[in-house]
């Protein structure tokens, strides 16, 4: 993952969320894989790559630090929710009052009222190795989950994808919350490869620009579709009415779970690669990090594992590592911790202030002056 450790390629800071912090209003020179952090500068190291089963699924903790995924401190302080804490399971900003709904004041970095209101989180793939050859047409959606970011835990499912090319592919996490905040977005890079692959799976179309088609199905754009940009300086290719939020879910044309229409029938023109390549060969034990996203994937014919900490901790395993901005992926069935979480010796998680780590608590000031605005 790029900017595992923080945009200090030199350091692993177990206490960063760097990577987890929104893009609103900026160019895309830098919004892109988060240049204006220097997070595309900071790839992963050699051989380490986000494992993506194809036909398989991949299950993720998304977290607003990596200190709350285990990837640091031993898993100390998971618990079964993104912040580290404790809530009952309809959480929700609901009153019995009959006054209106309230977006979670608890951990407003959710931008949501409750998990049905949650916008729905994406991955999308690029066949190249190269960040620099990647554009918004050859970055091809792959996967949705409905009703994410919600609870630290999240599996997606991959389509059939063909095999990456020498030197693996180049994949993003994509996010735009539903409102409840800062009208911003969520993209974050890391280093991928497709498992299993099929020597006859069929390579990717062209990404399409999607459109906001909510309750107009006819408008949808079909197959393949780029992410969206939305409310950037530049390099927006999605305009919505004030207080409409696109998101990735049936408001922009995409249904739930792996994309099955995303592939041409054969190579021609718009194809993005060959489906005859083949597959990157990876080491044994891999860690990637993608703005406080824990991957971990497996082939969807292993049997289940329990969750491997990282390499730095423990000894490698078959099982592949990955952090994404706080997700954990793991294709396998995934064992959350069942001890209640105790504060780490020395760690400030993203309530409080760490060195050169920005809060997540500043999003739920981007937040309050987005709802504000909206009124």
């Amino acid at each position: 993952m790029y900017c595992r450790g923080g945009a200090d390629a030199n350091k692993d800071d177990q206490n960063t969320n760097l990577v987890v912090n929104p893009l609103y209003n900026l160019a895309k020179a830098d919004w892109w894989f988060q240049h204006h952090r220097g997070c595309d500068k900071v790839p992963p190291k050699a051989g380490e790559f986000l494992e993506l089963p194809a036909n398989g699924n991949v299950t993720v903790e998304l977290a607003h630090n990596r200190a709350f995924t285990t990837l640091s401190y031993n898993g100390n302080l998971v618990t079964d929710w993104p912040d580290g804490k404790t809530h009952p399971e309809d959480w929700n900003g609901f009153n019995t009052d009959g006054t209106p709904a309230v977006c979670l004041k608890d951990d407003g970095a959710l931008h949501t009222y409750n998990e049905s209101s949650a916008g729905g989180t994406a991955f999308a793939i690029s066949y190249t190795p190269d960040l620099a050859s990647v554009t918004m047409e050859n970055l091809v959606v792959f996967t949705t989950r409905y009703h994410t970011p919600w609870k630290r835990v999240a599996t997606y499912a991959v389509p059939d994808l063909p095999a990456c090319p020498e030197g693996g592919c180049t994949c993003a996490w994509l996010w735009i919350p539903n409102g409840c905040g800062e009208a911003n977005m969520y993209m974050q890079g890391f280093k991928c490869n497709v498992t299993n692959a099929s020597p006859t799976a069929k390579p990717l179309a062209k990404a399409q620009v999607p459109v906001y088609c909510e309750n107009e199905p006819g408008k949808c754009v079909k197959g393949a579709k780029q992410m969206l940009a939305w409310h950037q300086l530049t390099g927006n290719n999605i305009e919505t009415k004030a207080g409409v939020t696109p998101n990735y879910n049936a408001k922009c044309g995409w249904e739930e779970g792996a994309q099955t229409d995303i592939f041409e029938a054969g190579e021609g023109e718009g194809t993005v690669v060959s489906s005859s390549r083949a597959a990157v060969p990876l080491p044994s034990s891999t860690s990637v990090v993608l703005s406080s996203v824990i991957v971990r994937s497996v082939v969807a014919s292993s049997s289940a594992s329990a969750i491997v900490t990282p390499s730095a901790v423990a000894t490698p395993s078959p099982v592949k590592d990955a952090v994404l901005s706080s997700v954990v992926y793991n294709s396998a069935s995934f064992t959350s911790p069942t001890a209640t979480p105790t504060k780490h010796a020395g760690v400030k998680p993203s309530r409080t202030k760490s060195a050169g780590v920005k809060p997540s608590k500043a999003c739920s000031i981007r937040r309050r002056r987005y709802a504000a605005s909206r009124k």
